[in-house]
């Protein structure tokens, strides 16, 4: 499936519910790969602190949960979306748990990955936590690693929101 830009996907809430993402056009977009059970967990923390700072700057995050790496994302839909509540209070959408690599990758992060492939060229999800930025006219700008902190990532948004 080829887009022009993120606006042409259509995913699933966490309560699994059909969304389009034309709902987000004119936002910046920070689109990460999430889990609850992975070193880089505590990043929840921060990103919800950035969706907080940016917020009303026409900034969203959209998590999507995946259990692709080291199974540390086993939960249900149901069970994800209260851990995040419970435990970092997160206000960000939360998507419905998708496969990021491989034949059953969704849409979506096929996409992401084409436009701004990895490390050498690679297109593969390395990990949990890695984010796809995406300007306000649904263009992916840049991918960042999983070691790349929510608070460096605030600097980059600083430049462009």
């Amino acid at each position: 499936m080829s887009s022009a830009s993120v606006y042409g996907f259509q995913v699933k809430n966490i309560q699994g519910q059909d969304v389009s993402l034309e709902k987000y056009r004119g936002k910046t977009l920070l689109i990460v790969n999430v889990a609850s059970r992975c070193g880089f967990t505590p990043q929840y923390s921060g990103l919800e602190a950035l969706y907080r700072k940016f917020k009303d700057r026409n900034f969203e995050i959209l998590a999507f949960p995946c259990n692709q790496f080291g199974a540390q994302e086993p939960g249900t839909d149901a069970e994800i979306a209260s851990f995040c509540k419970t435990n970092y209070d997160v206000s960000f959408p939360l998507f419905s748990k998708v496969d990021v690599n491989g034949a059953t990758a969704a849409p979506l992060y096929k996409y992401l990955k084409s436009e701004v492939p990895g490390v050498l060229g690679t297109e593969a999800v390395k990990w949990n936590f890695t984010k796809f930025l995406v300007d306000k006219d649904g263009q992916v700008l840049k991918r960042f690693a999983p070691t790349d902190s929510p608070e460096a990532i605030g600097k980059e948004l600083e430049k462009i929101l």
